[in-house]
């Protein structure tokens, strides 16, 4: 499930993310840094996923 939720953070951020932490905070922070530069929403996502944050 990790690697999957990996490509999916490489792929589409925001959902990464979303499928991490729901709908909270790091979410709705995640969909700004996608908008405002593809590569920060990606950061953020493989960060989430990779500290296994909740």
């Amino acid at each position: 499930m990790t690697l999957l939720k990996i490509i999916i953070a490489i792929l589409l951020p925001p959902l990464a993310a979303f499928m991490q932490v729901g709908l909270s905070f790091h979410f709705l922070l995640n969909i700004i840094l996608w908008v405002l530069g593809v590569l920060p929403g990606m950061v953020h996502a493989l960060w989430l996923v990779a500290t296994d944050a909740k």
